[in-house]
């Protein structure tokens, strides 16, 4: 006697929110998109304290500099509006956040040659154009006009990525300080801190837990590796690692960016004052207008091909994206991305984008906006709790990150390579990304070498004229350097 199969899972919407985000449709459920938006928010919340790091305490061209906790609350703010909103009206598993690449280029060279106010000014700037780029199509054009073969390879890049970020940010992967390796394992080629070897164990707990598909086993391993971290720093008190005046490293086997401890008050009201805080009023007595221009063109170029990488990559993990790489309502989802340049600005956290750790959350099964919402919510909660949201260690968060980054490796899969013209180009791509920790980078060689060994080749006829256009682009990203030079200006 046969047993008859399974009846197949209904995708009828069971009620009015399962029919606005489409639970149901794209084979979810409320619970796996609440611990999926759990998820990505604690992969992602790292952003609250670092985004101050690296923006705090850096003098502009006037002296002044930015508040730590202020640029924390605006931070959480930011995210938590934005990734609401991109829920809301993508109805995608996007989480935003203040972009990393970004917010090093205003922190580390912009402010030299305006304040801080003009810089978030300049942000906003290259948050319009963005917005009418996707606003009159032409950014959905130049998605479009992408190779499939390269829109995998990007996928590809930003799962290798991922993966070196985790790696770092975990300490099993540590700059030597020498010119030749550059990056070597641990401590002298091994894992000698604990926080390292708790990244390790979290690693593979998280991995047990996924490979035998137990429902939230990537949120069980996070949070079973911070409940493990608080009781070894609890235990051995630990510390943080960090730097003294001359650069030296001071308790070398400590916790990278936070320590799994709560001191103090877990509640405190968050400071705002930095919204708003943008000054449109360029003094181009201190700095030229063709040294405004590159800033912006930069800033867009990073934003507009980090951000539309990430996406491609997040859809295709999500099995959201078609054969050619579209994701529903991928035009809203540009330009909500380019409102996010101007909130960032607006609020000087820097331009907010897609977060590629939302990886994480699709990785749990999230598939709409609604997780983007249970994130957006936990990060608006985090402006008051920022002791709490600094418990999660990044040697734990970073465990998740591998995860993810094996997942996305998967994608290449799809490429055939028995063609040069189409395997150079996807090397380049996938290799470029993690080496010079860009997605921008990794892309632009990717379509620089696609256009030329494909003209060269006899291929010319294949290349679509949007290609050639940015491709050109691309060279003159790369080829900045020499052009602010020539013009006599250095950003």
């Amino acid at each position: 006697m046969t047993t008859a199969p399974p009846a197949p899972a209904s995708t009828e919407p069971k009620n009015s929110l399962d029919r606005f985000f489409e639970i149901s449709k794209r084979g979810s459920t409320i619970g796996t998109e609440i611990r999926g938006g759990l998820v990505t928010f604690v992969t992602m919340a790292y952003i609250v304290i670092l985004n101050p790091i690296i923006l705090s305490g850096k003098p502009d061209v006037a002296g002044n500099m930015l508040e730590f906790n202020a640029v924390g609350a605006a931070t959480a703010l930011t995210a938590g509006v934005m990734t609401i909103l991109f829920g809301l009206v993508t109805r995608l598993p996007f989480g935003f956040a203040a972009g990393l690449g970004i917010n090093a280029f205003v922190a580390f060279s912009v402010v030299g040659q305006v304040t801080w106010p003009e810089a978030m000014a300049l942000v906003m700037i290259n948050g319009v154009v963005i917005v009418l780029l996707a606003a009159t199509g032409l950014r959905k054009a130049i998605f479009d006009a992408v190779p499939f073969q390269l829109k995998i390879a990007i996928t590809v890049g930003i799962g290798l990525f991922i993966a070196f970020i985790g790696f770092v940010n975990s300490g099993f992967v540590t700059a030597t300080g020498a010119s030749s390796p550059p990056v070597g394992l641990g401590v002298n080629g091994s894992v000698a801190t604990v926080p390292t070897l708790l990244f390790v164990i979290t690693l593979l707990l998280t991995g047990i837990l996924v490979a035998l598909k137990i429902k939230g086993g990537m949120l069980i391993g996070l949070i079973g590796g911070t409940v493990l971290a608080v009781i070894v720093e609890a235990i051995w008190h630990i510390g943080a690692r960090g730097f003294d005046d001359e650069g030296n490293v001071v308790n070398p086997g400590g916790w990278g960016l936070t320590v799994p401890a709560l001191n103090g008050s877990p509640v405190g009201i968050p400071d705002l004052s930095l919204i708003g805080a943008v000054d449109f009023s360029f003094d181009l007595g201190k700095v030229s207008l063709v040294a405004i221009v590159m800033i912006v063109f930069t800033l867009l170029f990073t934003n507009f091909f980090d951000a539309m990488g990430t996406m491609t990559g997040l859809a295709k993990e999500a099995n959201l994206a078609d054969d050619n790489g579209d994701f529903p309502r991928i035009k809203s989802a540009l330009v909500v991305e380019g409102v996010g340049a101007i909130a960032g600005g607006a609020t000087s956290s820097s331009s907010s984008t897609v977060f590629i750790e939302s990886g994480a959350g699709i990785g749990e099964g999230a598939r709409t906006g609604l997780a983007n919402v249970v994130t957006g919510v936990v990060f608006l909660i985090a402006m008051f709790l920022t002791p709490l949201t600094s418990i999660v260690p990044t040697e734990i968060a970073a465990a998740a990150l591998i995860i993810v980054g094996a997942m996305m490796m998967a994608q290449i899969r799809y490429i055939d390579f028995s063609d040069f013209r189409v395997l150079l180009p996807v090397f380049l791509t996938v290799s470029v990304m993690p080496l010079t920790y860009s997605i921008a980078n990794g892309i632009g060689a990717g379509f620089v070498s696609w256009v030329l060994i494909h003209a060269f080749s006899g291929k010319a006829k294949t290349i679509s004229p949007l290609l050639w256009v940015v491709g050109a682009g691309f060279l003159i990203f790369f080829a900045r350097g020499p052009i602010e030079a020539l013009f006599g200006v250095g950003i």
